[in-house]
């Protein structure tokens, strides 16, 4: 089969891809701008597209046998550009690198190493064990919310409550409350949910359905101490509320890795938001890298390799989207 690799994020796994597939296969890598026509027909002749986004204008073939995301998050393809009979796919794999990024991104409100580093190195004592400057916060004396309970959810909530935190789960289908979730509540109950854990975390993809749905009533029942962290998709969390709720200090902090403003062609290096959150001291940012590790890439390009390979020999293909 013709397989394209498309754009920069795909390139990613494209190293030993052909290794894992077999031979017999077709494999180009075209760039995020399709800029000649050699590379616009390569790309509609393809059996099989691999990309993070699609877009009006691509020139999709009528012959496409599989729309392959190389990652969970499908919201940057437009399903209407797609012939009717295509199907799209996506992977995971991801879940245990941001459960890491998240309790690493935690246990740093709470475990202040690189404070104590610059400061001993300087002769400051501060936080010498037996006086009373630098008792510190244990995180596991928090409670902890999740917002959906997928892999990053599932994930997550076994290394909080390996830490001894209480872990509270939203969610639209029912979760058990046993093993790691001490409690489960409705998304009909958001503003409750919110103001049942010291730190709130979403993991929900977005959707039609989820877009906004972190608003204006809902963080306003958050505690005030309370710590908003999303590793979902930015524009669950509504922007203009939750800066606001930064800005005048109504809720403690938050640690921020996916946005509303992303780099394009046309600006490599724009700031995350429409709003001045990099201008805010209670907030981390980092650039939607939670997920990214090598571990992710090769687990993700296996999955990828394996539903090609149950394409060609006509078998039921699986993290089946569409």
């Amino acid at each position: 089969m013709k397989i394209v690799f498309h754009g920069n994020n795909a390139l990613t796994f494209l190293p030993g891809f052909r290794d894992q597939l077999g031979e017999g296969h077709d494999i180009t890598h075209l760039p995020d701008v399709l800029e000649t026509e050699a590379q616009r027909a390569a790309y509609s002749a393809a059996d099989v597209i691999i990309g993070a986004r699609l877009r009006a204008g691509l020139p999709v073939g009528q012959g496409l046998k599989l729309f392959h995301v190389p990652g969970a998050g499908y919201d940057g393809i437009d399903f209407a550009c797609l012939p009717a009979d295509t199907p799209v796919c996506n992977c995971f794999g991801h879940e245990a690198a941001i459960a890491e990024y998240v309790m690493a991104a935690l246990l740093a409100r709470h475990v202040p190493l690189a404070d104590a580093d610059a400061r001993l190195r300087r002769g400051d004592w501060t936080y010498w064990a037996g006086g009373p400057s630098g008792l510190r916060t244990e995180l596991g004396a928090q409670s902890i919310g999740i917002l959906g309970y997928g892999h990053i959810g599932k994930a997550v909530a076994a290394r909080a409550a390996a830490f001894g935190m209480k872990v509270v789960v939203a969610n639209r289908s029912p979760v058990a409350a046993e093993g790691p979730v001490s409690a489960y509540m409705p998304l009909t109950d958001l503003p409750a949910f919110m103001g049942a854990a010291d730190i709130i975390v979403n993991t929900l993809p977005l959707a039609e359905n989820t877009r906004g749905l972190v608003g204006a009533e809902a963080l306003a029942a958050m505690r005030p101490e309370g710590v908003i962290v999303n590793v979902g998709r930015g524009a669950v969390i509504s922007e203009l509320p939750l800066y606001e709720a930064l800005l005048e200090g109504r809720i403690a902090g938050a640690i921020l890795d996916t946005w509303y403003v992303y780099p394009s062609p046309d600006d490599p290096t724009p700031h995350p938001g429409t709003l001045p959150f990099h201008a805010l001291d209670n907030v981390v940012l980092t650039p939607h890298m939670s997920g990214w590790t090598h571990g992710t890439v090769a687990r993700r390009a296996a999955a990828m390799a394996a539903n090609v390979q149950r394409l060609a020999a006509g078998e039921a293909l699986e993290n089946r989207v569409r």
